[in-house]
């Protein structure tokens, strides 16, 4: 543009010097269509700019991880003039780890109409993805001048997690949710208060249990099966604080991991009838929160609060304040997953979270970090999870 600007001087130069030393009448139109041109570019461009609006919007505001979702630019121009080329400066982000991609877009915008430009964006990992346009600009046809008609458009696309498969087993201790009737659909237990099936007597079937009306009628012992309550005390808390020690190359990877390692658990105790909540910390809150998971479309929600909840500066109390705030829990099984460096809060789950099982899933990037967490912990049970391997990694855990 600077080029095409020196160009028209250079040339208003040579048309006033031909203009001097020759008085023809071809010389002076020459001279006022070349210094006129120019201006009529400025006027033309600068109108059209104050006739033309932009914005930009995202077709859904939530995506799956390494799938293509759609980003939208529209351009409306009022004005008769086209636009030969408009400029848009795209920046975009995910917020776990701030390391922002741009590129720019180019496009041509037709006089009296509304047209959309639409980009492709993607991402390996879950997350927030902030999209901005930074600015757009117009050009007049010569290139010349260039008025920028917006800035700071800004999107959301919340990038959902994947769930994995996970082994392991769920007990099923005496400690439960008295106020609750959510019992289990395909398991008896010993709760007396409803009943989950009748069958025939088997020897060292209780005698209290048998159902002696029935028995009368049918001619033979009917023993009553008790039903299995699955509305235990059950917690999983997510410890979303980041570290300052943390490798900046590991640290999407590791969020990732928090939280893909979160939903795999909780689909895993969906699947075998125990209910549970999941704790985590709101930026957009200021605190911690706890929801309840009975059925997948609870895990969604809060999967989906969960990511929305993050913000840029990535702050997060440390979960030792959330103990302090509820000092009371009793609870049939605690699962705490964090990442490393941070192993003091470990010792104090160990020491002071009152549950029948304690366990840690420490997400870690390299083998050496696994030393760091192991042992030492007579009540809590440390499982090592490494990055994108969750299956691998959570075997036989007990829940």
């Amino acid at each position: 543009m600077l080029l095409m600007k020196v160009f028209f001087a250079v040339l208003i130069i040579i048309c006033a010097v031909f203009y001097v030393m020759y008085l023809w009448d071809f010389a002076l139109v020459l001279l006022v269509v070349v210094c006129a041109l120019p201006v009529l570019m400025f006027v033309t461009t600068f109108i059209t700019k104050l006739l033309m609006t932009a914005e930009m919007t995202v077709k859904d505001g939530s995506a799956s991880k390494r799938e293509d979702f759609p980003v939208f630019i529209r351009l409306n121009n009022r004005s008769i003039f086209p636009v030969g080329k408009a400029d848009a400066h795209i920046e975009y982000y995910n917020v776990f780890n701030n390391e922002i991609n741009m590129f720019d877009l180019h496009m041509p915008v037709q006089p009296l109409n509304e047209q959309s430009v639409t980009f492709q964006l993607s991402s390996q990992f879950c997350g927030i993805i902030n999209i901005k346009c930074a600015r757009i600009y117009i050009y007049d046809p010569l290139r010349i001048f260039k008025f920028r008609i917006a800035k700071n458009l800004t999107a959301q696309v919340a990038v959902m997690p994947e769930g994995h498969e996970i082994s392991g087993e769920v007990s099923y201790l005496d400690r439960t949710n008295e106020e609750s009737n959510v019992f289990s659909e395909h398991k008896p237990g010993d709760d007396p208060s409803e009943v989950f099936d009748l069958r025939g007597y088997h020897p060292g079937d209780k005698l209290n249990r048998i159902h002696w009306k029935l028995s009368s009628k049918k001619d033979e012992f009917i023993v009553k099966d008790y039903s299995l309550p699955v509305d235990t005390p059950c917690t999983l808390f997510l410890n979303l604080k980041s570290y300052e020690k943390n490798d900046p190359r590991y640290a999407l990877p590791v969020y990732d991991t928090l939280v893909e390692t979160l939903v795999s658990v909780s689909q895993f105790m969906l699947e075998n009838e125990r209910l549970h909540s999941v704790v985590f910390y709101s930026g957009k809150s200021n605190g911690f929160v706890e929801r309840h998971i009975y059925d997948p479309d609870d895990l969604a929600g809060t999967v989906q609060e969960l990511i929305l909840s993050v913000t840029d500066n990535l702050y997060c109390e440390p979960p030792e304040l959330y103990f302090t705030e509820h000092s009371g829990l009793s609870l049939s099984s605690f699962t705490f997953i964090t990442s490393v460096p941070d192993t003091s809060i470990l010792e104090y789950i160990d020491d002071n979270v009152d549950a029948d099982i304690l366990n840690a899933l420490v997400v870690v990037a390299t083998p050496e970090e696994v030393s760091g967490i192991a042992g030492g912990y007579p009540n809590l049970n440390t499982i090592p999870v490494y990055i994108g391997r969750i299956s691998s990694s959570v075997k036989d855990i007990e829940l």
